[in-house]
């Protein structure tokens, strides 16, 4: 049963740049090495670019716990944890409705 779930965070200004480089190279490990990531899509707000979003679709838990355990999410975290403001990560849990795929 797939997994559907978005993270909301937002950084210091003066990490916005470095993020959304992690952001390109962590995206591109994942499309690289995890098949069964089948959607992962990271959005930055425009009206606020130092907010962002990430959508996933897991296949399945085994795919969410894979993708949870891998370096390169540590790697990640390594990158915009110490710039985190307004609070930690919020990741969100959804079930699907509808889709026009």
């Amino acid at each position: 049963m797939p997994i559907y779930q978005t993270a909301n965070y937002q950084v210091e200004a003066s990490a916005v740049k470095k993020v959304a480089a992690a952001i390109e190279e962590f995206v591109r490990y994942v499309k690289e090495n995890e098949p069964a990531t089948t959607m992962y899509s990271a959005w930055q707000q425009e009206s606020d670019p130092t907010r962002f979003v990430h959508l996933f679709i897991f296949e399945d838990e085994a795919a969410h716990e894979a993708h949870g355990q891998s370096a390169a999410v540590r790697q990640f975290e390594a990158v915009y944890s110490p710039h985190l403001v307004g609070g930690p990560v919020v990741f969100t849990d959804y079930e699907q409705v509808a889709t026009n795929t």
